[in-house]
């Protein structure tokens, strides 16, 4: 564009300076080509003004305005030179169209111009208008306007609109000289460049009105004359300005950092400064004319005096608004000045200046107090003496970038790092940096204690309170990092899963007290026996973990034997004797081993271990197992069985089965005991310890904390679901009771029930009682066997339980008699009806002296109390006649019958009696098939066996 446009008018003033080889085509051009010329940049800025929504949009219409004036005058004067072949006369209608040019012109600038704020500013810049005015009009009169007046006073025809229009020309032109030189000091920033266009659009019109309105050149003044190039080549930059100048790549000025630009004013101080040398230079002028006058020895016109006059006191006025100004910038500066310096000086952060070469230039005199340093000391101090090595080369980078990033999107940065305070020590310092003329304003506050803090805190968030120890996330992270990164390959990396055996009978019997001080010792022989390099860890509980960091061995035997033997070192260091509150405390260990094979995760890896510890504890404890595929295959078998058992309540596949309890003396029957069986979808019938180690697996507890108990989140039995199996349990062979008792069979019904079910919230008071009522089961037909077995039972809850039902006639009999730690406690202080003797008492009974006089012994307790006994598993008559011996009253077992189906049971029920073996005599009736063949499948607890249903 800037090409073209130069090509464009050069080819115009040739043709121009040549004559145009024809005075018609010289005229044409002369008329016609100003013409056109005009009208493009009068279609450009009217076209531009559609095209943006700014406060811009009013000056160019104003100058598309102005340029078709310019394009009427010269057409209207193409018309007479060219169609008409005569003079244009004066005054004409193109003198009309060429006065209507500078108007809308000056108006179009004063829109483009920063405006003033204030009203002095507009005062200022109506006096600067004048003062550049007056002083071009001084120097014009002088040369060729008074000439031009005094010609008009002759009296000669048509003189007077001649000499007004000659004056009309050269005053319009000075005023909007006027104003092109005040706005270039005050136009705006935006859209500078194609502001500057038009300005300068501008002034080749007027320097081209200026030259044809000299004396010298009007009186021979031709069209297509070389003064057109001047017009013909300000339309066209007009034409040029609001396109060509927003196409330009960016110059040195927009390429150019903010932060370089905002400096640039300052290299240059004689363009600043122009603006206020414009008054002198406009006086200067002025001062010229009327020296000219006298120099030639005229007479001093008053026009010329009066005019100098004004422009002396427009100057005057100025200078006192500028003197005025100075005096309140001066006040608001030292007032700034002084409020920023309270405002540093009282600041409690530390403020420096540093150059580009890092030297501090200031310093606040918060250093004394923040870093023990006076400001004056720090002053001249290479700022990177002062901050730690090992940050400095994080710090140099950082600056390096800030100052590198745009301005606009990052005004500052923060840096963190050390810094030497003047005991010696490294402080913690926060520092907001800032750019300042190339170099650096640091804003910086001591934040040792917050990173004490933080650090203190971190360490508590990743570390077990009670022992230090890693805990479970910082175990799991590092367990992560060393499955990964470089050690990615290495397949000898191990994890160690211990569980102490034994830890809550401490709990139990000495108190969490001791329990804490015993975890406190295993965690620090743990930490001393593992590795520099290796991890010891507290996971919750009783739980703890070791990491083993692999040795890049490839020999996988030899690192598995390896790790065993620390394992079993640990294992042994483990169960050690501990001196806890003067007495001398055991506990085991149980060890699981599991390697990080490859592609393994961190949660699968910790998993593999976890199971192999559960494994070293169901072999017998107190041993290091290794991890092995098959175990993962188990956990998925009986995660699978659980989830049917999920569902097995409701979909119906558990059954009651009852095992008549007889009277060894009579052979009658006396109660009959109820047993679950379950029956899987799949065909497979479970006895109640077997389903019931399905519940274990399914539940689920929570970490422990430091003696909260034994296993962290060891498996326990799902209380919802055996709260929901003991429901249906107890309603079932209540139900079924109370129906053979409506059809005469009138024998009580013994439901195992254990004390913390009994008391259990999840299972209101009054609920036995209504469940009695509801299915009409008289007094005496229900047997509770209490099982007590867990001593933080609280006895006086359970008393006063047992004791409403006994109100009720609800008979109870304390289950496993004969071990346990509660037997004697439960016999003072419940209301026991009668005692069932431990299957493991009655198994031995026959074999064992040992134990044979331990029950004589417990059943002449329960003699002398006058309680009935019952021996639970008799399944031999050898048994039988030696229980009866000892004075047993009852007896269950498979010497008499197995678990009864309904139908079975019914029929037993008729017959009433069974034979009792005075010899070596088989079972009245034992459930089994039609053919008479019996099918026993013992329970994995020595339950009694299970006839098929």
């Amino acid at each position: 564009m800037q090409l073209l446009l130069a090509v464009v008018s050069s080819g115009y003033a040739v043709g121009a300076a040549l004559g145009w080889g024809s005075e018609e085509l010289a005229e044409i051009m002369g008329d016609f080509g100003l013409s056109a010329a005009g009208l493009l940049a009068a279609v450009s800025c009217f076209t531009y003004a559609r095209a943006i929504d700014s406060r811009e949009r009013p000056a160019w219409l104003l100058f598309a305005f102005s340029s078709l004036m310019g394009c009427c005058g010269n057409a209207v004067w193409g018309w007479y030179e060219v169609v008409l072949g005569e003079a244009v006369p004066k005054p004409s209608l193109a003198d009309f169209a060429f006065l209507c040019f500078a108007p809308p012109a000056i108006v179009g600038l004063l829109v483009l111009a920063k405006r003033p704020v204030t009203r002095a500013g507009w005062v200022c810049l109506g006096l600067d208008s004048w003062l550049i005015g007056g002083s071009l009009l001084t120097l014009s009169w002088s040369l060729a306007l008074a000439h031009a007046a005094r010609s008009a006073q002759s009296g000669a025809p048509g003189s007077v609109p001649r000499a007004a229009l000659s004056l009309a020309y050269p005053l319009l032109d000075i005023a909007l000289v006027s104003m092109v030189l005040v706005l270039h000091f005050r136009r705006s920033e935006t859209n500078r460049s194609a502001v500057n266009t038009a300005i300068a659009a501008l002034a080749l019109t007027v320097l081209s009105d200026a030259l044809f309105t000299s004396p010298l050149l009007s009186a021979e003044y031709q069209s297509g004359q070389l003064l057109d190039a001047g017009w013909f080549a300000g339309s066209l930059l007009l034409a040029y300005a609001p396109w060509g100048a927003r196409r330009l790549p960016p110059g040195p000025e927009t390429a150019a950092p903010a932060h370089v630009r905002a400096e640039r004013p300052h290299s240059r101080p004689i363009t600043g400064s122009l603006p206020a040398l414009t008054p002198y230079l406009a006086a200067a002028v002025c001062t010229l004319g009327i020296l000219y006058n006298v120099v030639d020895g005229r007479k001093v016109d008053r026009v010329v005096v009066f005019t100098g006059c004004t422009v002396v006191l427009a100057l005057v006025i100025r200078q006192g608004i500028m003197l005025l100004d100075n005096i309140a910038l001066t006040q608001e500066l030292a007032q700034k000045e002084n409020h920023f310096r309270s405002l540093v000086q009282g600041s409690s952060d530390v403020i420096m200046i540093a150059a580009p070469t890092g030297t501090l230039r200031y310093v606040s005199p918060a250093a004394a107090g923040v870093y023990g340093r006076e400001a004056e000391e720090l002053v001249g101090t290479e700022l990177a003496t002062l901050i730690h090595p090992e940050d400095l080369g994080r710090v140099v980078h950082e600056v390096r970038r800030f100052l590198a990033a745009p301005p606009a999107e990052e005004p500052t940065t923060r840096i963190e790092c050390r810094f030497r305070s003047g005991a010696g020590e490294w402080l913690n310092v926060e520092s907001t940096v800032n750019r300042h003329q190339g170099g650096l304003i640091l804003n910086s506050r001591d934040v040792t204690e917050r990173v004490r803090l933080q650090a203190q805190l971190q360490h508590s968030a990743e570390h077990d309170p009670l022992t230090d120890l890693p805990n479970r996330a910082l175990f799991t992270r590092r367990v992560r990092q060393a499955l990964t990164g470089r050690r990615a390959g290495d397949h000898s990396t191990a994890v160690l899963f211990i569980d102490l055996d034994g830890f809550k009978a401490v709990n139990d019997t000495i108190g969490h007290q001791a329990g804490d001080e015993l975890l406190i010792e295993a965690a620090r022989r743990l930490q001393d026996s593992v590795r520099a390099g290796d991890t010891a860890a507290r996971l919750g509980g009783d739980e703890f973990a070791a990491l083993i960091l692999g040795d890049g061995s490839r020999d996988r035997t030899a690192r598995e034997y390896q790790v065993h033997e620390i394992a079993d070192r640990l294992r042994t260091t483990l169960s050690q004797p501990y001196r806890i509150a003067g007495s001398e405390v055991r506990v085991a260990a149980s060890i699981g081993v599991a390697f990080a094979d490859p592609g393994i995760t961190p949660s699968d890896l910790m998993r593999n271990a976890d199971l192999a510890m559960y494994r070293a504890k169901a072999g017998g404890k107190n041993r290091v197992e290794m991890y092995a595929p098959q175990m993962q295959a188990e956990v998925v078998r009986k995660a699978e069985l659980a989830g049917r058992l999920r569902t097995a309540l409701h979909d119906g596949e558990f059954a009651l089965l009852h095992q008549p309890v007889v009277s060894l003396a009579s052979g009658e029957i006396s109660a009959v005991a109820v047993q679950a069986r379950w029956r899987s979808a799949q065909g497979i019938l479970f006895t109640p310890a077997e389903f019931l180690r399905v519940a274990e697996y399914s539940g689920g507890g929570g970490a422990g904390g430091g003696g909260a108990g034994e296993g962290g989140h060891h498996a326990v039995p799902d209380a919802s679901r055996t709260a929901e199996l003991g429901r249906w349990l107890l309603e079932e062979a209540v139900g079924q009771a109370a129906e053979r008792h409506r059809a005469g069979h009138d024998v009580p019904v013994a439901v195992r029930m254990t004390a913390q079910r009994l008391l259990d919230r999840s299972m209101p008071l009054g609920s036995v009682e209504a469940l009695l009522a509801r299915n009409g089961l008289p007094s005496g037909g229900l047997v509770l066997e209490l099982a007590v077995s867990d001593p933080r039972v609280p006895f006086d809850d359970l008393e006063r339980r047992l004791a409403a039902l006994h109100r009720l006639g609800v008979l109870i009999a304390l289950d496993g008699f004969g071990s346990g730690y509660a037997a004697i406690s439960a016999l003072r202080r419940l209301p026991v009806d009668m005692l069932k003797l431990d299957r493991g008492l009655v198994e031995g009974v026959v074999e064992s002296p040992r134990l044979h006089k331990i029950t004589a012994g417990l059943l002449r307790i329960a003699n002398d109390l006058g309680m009935q006994s019952v021996a639970e598993g008799v399944d031999l008559p050898e048994q039988v006649m030696a229980l009866r011996a000892m004075g047993c009253t009852h007896g269950q077992g498979m010497a008499f019958s197995g678990p009864l189906d309904e139908y079975r049971l019914r029929r037993a029920l008729v017959r009433g009696t069974f034979p009792v073996p005075g010899g070596a005599a088989q079972p009245a009736l034992a459930g089994g098939s039609p053919g008479g063949s019996m099918v026993i499948r013992r329970g994995s607890h020595n339950e009694t066996p299970v006839p098929p249903a």
